[in-house]
């Protein structure tokens, strides 16, 4: 692990040495607020792989020197054998569910902030067509919203009761107070629609109090891997209400989050029930079945994971889907070991 992680950092330097030099970043912001948050980030991705690679090699040595044939042989089941395996496997997966949700969102920070100062230049926003829900049966629109200006251009704010238009306020444009939080719309026209009579009101200017921001006017899908467990989900239940069509790319990063632990488990099963019987090939022969197994497991993941985002398959479903079939596969090579 400690190789791949200064493999990458190698790679990155050579990559970002001129934007460092260019914008004069200095060597302690690069060492601590760069390169050190790869550490966590790099841990938690690969440490189902290499801990699965641990237990093939560390159980084909034993099997190869004919030592789960006598543990067996002495009356210790293959699920007793089996103990210390799971022990370990669920420290690594609870410190892999710490990693996941609480240290590398602080650490992403701390590196985003240091892109954005050093690396990258300032992003501009200018989203077009752009639907908000600000609160169940208030609906915003605007034909395109600039970010840097805090502006959008061609205002549309409506209020549905019972499945009916009660209210309706159009402006040429809006525009948002840093100082007050408020919104101002002007050249509006605000229609009030009641049971017996339509109601019209012109003018040049006036202020909304829209209980949001600039940046939910954002088309961008925002910055998931900077926040906590809890506050993706109350991110995700706010998004849910504005009626965001990005929500699925957040319901699938939060679940990822919890199901990606669960990997440690089931690949140490696997890598022990697959390595424990001696065979001819020897450990160099384990390793290429478990390293394929693995792989497999991935692109698995990143293939359903796919489906949810852009196709119809629920969230939960395409991010828990290859943990049940590989939990499957770890049961039955289990069973199977000790025959």
């Amino acid at each position: 692990m400690i190789l791949i992680i200064v493999i990458v950092i190698i790679f990155d330097v050579s990559e970002k040495i001129d934007d460092f030099i260019k914008n004069q970043a200095p060597l302690k912001e690069i060492v601590l607020s760069y390169y050190l948050t790869f550490v966590p980030y790099f841990t938690n991705m690969f440490s189902p792989l290499f801990t699965f690679i641990a237990v093939v090699f560390f159980t084909s040595k034993i099997a190869s020197n004919t030592e789960i044939v006598a543990i067996l042989s002495s009356g210790i089941s293959f699920h007793r054998l089996l103990r210390p395996y799971l022990v370990a496997a669920t420290f690594l997966a609870l410190l892999s569910f710490y990693l996941a949700n609480f240290l590398i969102p602080q650490t992403n920070k701390i590196r985003y902030d240091f892109e954005d100062t050093y690396i990258f230049s300032k992003r501009h926003n200018t989203g077009r067509n752009i639907h908000v829900q600000n609160s169940p049966g208030i609906l915003l629109y605007v034909e395109s919203f600039n970010n840097d200006e805090n502006k959008g251009r061609n205002f549309t704010m409506e209020k549905v009761s019972n499945f009916e238009l009660t209210y309706k306020l159009k402006s040429k444009d809006v525009t948002y107070d840093t100082i007050s939080g408020n919104w101002e719309a002007h050249n509006y026209m605000i229609t009030r629609l009641e049971k017996d009579q339509t109601n019209y009101e012109y003018g040049d200017t006036i202020s909304l109090n829209l209980n949001i921001e600039p940046s939910d006017f954002s088309t961008r899908v925002k910055r998931m891997d900077v926040m906590n467990y809890f506050q993706l989900k109350d991110f995700i239940d706010g998004e849910r209400i504005k009626g965001s069509k990005n929500i699925k790319f957040y319901e699938v990063e939060r679940h990822k989050r919890i199901s990606f632990p669960f990997a440690t488990l089931i690949l140490t099963i696997i890598g022990a029930s697959l390595s424990s019987r001696k065979v001819r090939g020897g450990i160099g022969l384990h390793l290429a079945f478990g390293i394929l197994i693995s792989f497999t497991y991935i692109i698995f993941m990143q293939i359903s994971t796919v489906f949810a985002t852009f196709g119809t398959l629920s969230p939960f479903v395409a991010v828990w889907i290859p943990n049940f079939i590989f939990a499957i596969l770890a049961f039955f090579l289990m069973r199977l070991a000790p025959k």
